[in-house]
């Protein structure tokens, strides 16, 4: 929508408080599963206890109301699915399992049946609607209009109707609508909703601020720089909504097997209900009867249950924590890693250069020195020169010094003059008395691989800056986890050797490679690959994507670029590296649960089968055994939400 067609809206009457009936209402809806299930089981229940009482039209009504109640949900789910992919399911089996009990004058136990299997269904919604919670949250933190200020007045517009480059003012306790940066105002920002960090962030003239955060003690005027379709906010909306939708191998396999081996199972059935009567002399009767119990006993309920509930558990639990997955695949992947490369610059360091050290000549005032040092820098935007900037903020707020002819010196450094005297900052001049400045400091700090950065006074070396890209406060325990879990760790970056040598040694890497172009970056990734089978990328710029996509999994900084961000198959919000030990923690519980409930559930369905050809068990136990397998093994899911 163009600025000049919006209209300025009135003020709305405040809205009625809905009703507490209304409310109810609500609620019983979006559990109306669960309400199914166990209405259906009350009348179960009630027909049981009064089976005395009733007369035997009644009884069968009774249960023809359980069974339609309780099984109507998964019934109509069983045959949309048999219709859209032309093969039967589990719910159809299940369906038949229930109708063949009650033909075969088990009315109860076909009932029971229905009941206990709408019940583990709604265990299984139950485990979406936790999944879909964090969505849920996401979105209510979302603005749904924002005060556009357009030509001198201010106009209630939808957030989606803000374009690049409009004006939004934000008071006091509102959230921000839309990724922006800050123009007129100053106030501290609530940004838990984006990182996690409970510590608001102070924001100035010209920081940016994201959509969904939370102005919390001054009104801003934020000019927009991204539409509302592509905030930062709105692509973790699309992270977690993608990562449901997107299925596990096992998950893939358990689905394939599932339409085969009901097909199978019905066929199976069909000649049971004949061959014992024919070759083991069998009552026509007790065929059919061990026929249905093999129906109800060899549905495959529990073990088509047995991933997706863990799975979309430990995608919902891992959300809540700031690490988002795209997909089930990769939260299973994550377990199987080996090998872990990491990208240097804003991944293991901070992205951004530092003062670690400051020499001075004897006979400076390095109060004055660094204030005027500080005073030529200003004038600089190289990242090295805002650094000493920084680190002389300090000094230059006690004097009051003015600087004459700077000049930037292409390639060199920058020049100017104060009182008559001439300074330059630069890079280290290969003279004697610069090489033995401090007993020869120069040499020690490029060693360390630190940046340094020389001070001139009318020629003569007066003060030495060393600066470095720091290390992540984190990095260094999450790199001892990672290795204490037997995973190798190596860094690819394309700085130098002395650097990138530096860097390993503080963090404790495995290895580095330096001079790694994103050609070179992929090549280690295949090679690893090869070496390990199973290999994760951290990164967070544009040339890590090629190695982010090569890897098993990548896995992007949440402050990274968007192709980062868009290329990995996990991003860590908080650009918190120890994270990753948490999420590969979780990811081999959520497969060893999987392996658990695979196990449990061919274990049970084989015991039942062989119990049912012997005529151990009876139709009430064969239901009971089944379905019961199937709610434990959702619950055994639903353990990681813990």
């Amino acid at each position: 929508m163009d600025s000049t067609s919006r209209v300025l809206l009135q003020p709305k009457h405040k809205k009625k408080r809905p009703s507490k009936l209304r409310t109810s209402i609500q609620k019983l809806s979006t559990h109306m599963e669960l309400v199914a299930a166990l209405i259906s089981g009350g009348i179960i229940l009630f027909a049981w206890i009064y089976t005395a009482y009733l007369s035997h039209a009644v009884w069968i009504g009774l249960h023809l109301g359980a069974f339609v109640i309780g099984g109507f949900a998964k019934a109509k789910e069983g045959i949309e699915e048999t219709i859209q992919n032309k093969r039967l399911n589990v719910e159809m089996l299940m369906v038949f399992a229930a109708i063949g009990a009650a033909f075969i004058g088990y009315w109860t136990e076909g009932a029971i049946l229905i009941f206990i299997f709408a019940l583990s269904g709604a265990l299984e919604t139950y485990t979406l609607q936790k999944s879909n919670r964090e969505i849920s949250a996401l979105m209510n933190l979302q603005p749904e209009t924002a005060l556009l200020i357009y030509e001198g007045e201010q106009r209630i517009v939808p957030v989606s109707d803000l374009s690049i480059g409009d004006l939004v003012l934000v008071r006091a306790g509102e959230r921000i609508p839309a990724d922006g940066m800050i123009t007129v105002g100053s106030t501290a920002v609530d940004e838990s909703a984006i990182t996690g960090e409970s510590l608001p962030v102070e924001k100035e003239l010209e920081s940016e601020v994201f959509a969904g955060t939370v102005a919390l003690n001054g009104s801003i005027q934020v000019k927009i720089t991204k539409p509302a379709s592509e905030t930062l906010f709105q692509k973790i909306i699309n992270m977690v909504q993608s990562a449901q939708a997107e299925k596990s191998p096992s998950q893939l396999f358990i689905e394939k097997f599932e339409g085969t081996y009901v097909n199978v199972v019905l066929i199976i059935v069909g000649i049971m209900m004949f061959l014992p009567y024919l070759l083991f002399d069998w009552p026509l009767s007790e065929s059919i009867y061990r026929a249905m119990i093999l129906l109800v006993v060899a549905s495959p309920c529990a073990l088509v249950a047995s991933i997706m509930p863990a799975t979309l558990s430990a995608i919902s639990k891992s959300a809540r924590s700031g690490v988002l997955f795209k997909g089930g695949v990769h939260v299973e992947n994550l377990g199987h890693v080996k090998a872990i490369a990491l990208d240097k610059t804003g991944t293991l360091t901070n992205g951004q250069p530092v003062v670690t050290d400051a020499y001075f000549a004897v006979k400076a005032d390095e109060a004055y020195t660094t204030a005027i040092i500080g005073k030529i820098e200003q004038e600089s935007t190289h990242p090295l020169a805002k650094a000493i900037a920084s680190y002389s903020a300090e000094a230059m707020k006690k004097f009051d010094i003015t600087m004459e002819q700077v000049k930037t010196i292409a390639g060199k450094g920058i020049s100017a003059i104060q009182d008559g005297i001439h300074w330059e900052i630069s890079k280290p001049q290969q003279t004697e008395a610069e090489q033995s400045f401090h007993h020869g400091i120069l040499e020690k700090l490029a060693a360390e691989g630190k940046t340094v950065v020389c001070a001139r006074k009318d020629g003569e070396l007066v003060a030495v800056f060393a600066l470095k890209d720091t290390i992540r406060s984190e990095a260094k325990a999450a790199i001892t986890l990672l290795k204490q879990n037997g995973i190798y760790t190596v860094m690819l970056t394309g700085d130098n050797p002395v650097t990138a040598k530096a860097i390993a040694l503080e963090a404790g890497l495995d290895d580095y490679i330096a001079n790694c172009l994103p050609v070179e970056k992929v090549k280690q990734i295949k090679r690893l690959r090869k070496q390990y089978g199973n290999v994760a990328m951290i990164g967070d710029g544009i040339n890590d994507a090629p190695a982010l996509a090569t890897a098993n999994v990548g896995i992007a900084m949440g402050e990274g670029t968007d192709v980062a961000l868009e290329t990995a198959d996990m991003v860590l919000m908080q650009d918190d590296l120890e994270k990753i030990t948490h999420a590969i923690s979780l990811s081999k519980k959520m497969n060893q649960i999987v392996k658990q409930n695979i196990f449990f559930s061919i274990a049970v369905i084989s015991v039942l089968i062989l119990s049912n050809f012997f005529q151990v068990i009876d139709m009430p136990l064969g239901v009971i055994g089944h379905e019961g397998s199937t709610i434990l093994v959702i619950l055994n899911g639903l353990r990681l939400l813990k």
